[in-house]
């Protein structure tokens, strides 16, 4: 169970607060809810406290997480390239991983993209993806290590200097 105030992580939105637990009345059925807010687009959500975990809210990472997730970034061994693949399939497979909440899918969404986009133009989708993913990676690794987020986005571009032309959109970059 989470607690008021607490810093949760929900799929594919990112890293929110829970703002409070409250009862409501839904279909003429009584449940207990979780009123999350999102931190990086103050959205709102309403997250039912019995399915919360399997709707996949979840604590931030730990600090120890945190850092063998930067450990996988510099780490290319596993990358082979696009090798030709689809990218509608790409596309539907890093949107299903960013879908799962979890810090190392969403890592592994990022470092494929942004080794991707040293080997050939991202599509717009592709490129949507990469902010999404960015997104979500750099603000659980700032909020986690207590830094800006635009100061651990600097240190994950710093990883890919050398396939980075200006592959990531200026928007992402802050």
């Amino acid at each position: 169970m989470f607690s008021k105030d607490q810093l949760v992580v929900y799929p594919a939105q990112g890293v929110g607060k829970v703002e409070r637990i409250e009862t409501q009345e839904i279909g003429g059925s009584v449940a207990e809810f979780y009123i999350v807010r999102i931190m990086g687009n103050n959205i709102t959500l309403l997250v039912p406290v019995k399915t919360a975990r399997n709707v996949g809210l979840r604590n931030l990472s730990s600090k120890p997480e945190c850092r063998k997730i930067f450990a996988s970034l510099k780490d290319r061994s596993s990358f082979t390239g696009y090798t030709g693949q689809n990218w509608n399939r790409r596309y539907r497979e890093y949107s299903e991983r960013l879908q799962t909440g979890a810090l190392k899918d969403s890592c592994h969404v990022l470092k494929e993209l942004l080794l991707i986009s040293g080997e050939k133009e991202l599509s717009f989708g592709e490129r949507r993806l990469l902010e999404q993913a960015m997104t979500l990676v750099s603000t659980e690794l700032a909020y986690v290590l207590r830094q800006e987020q635009r100061e651990v986005q600097q240190q994950i571009e710093a990883l890919f200097a050398d396939v980075l032309k200006p592959a990531l959109p200026e928007e992402t970059r802050g």
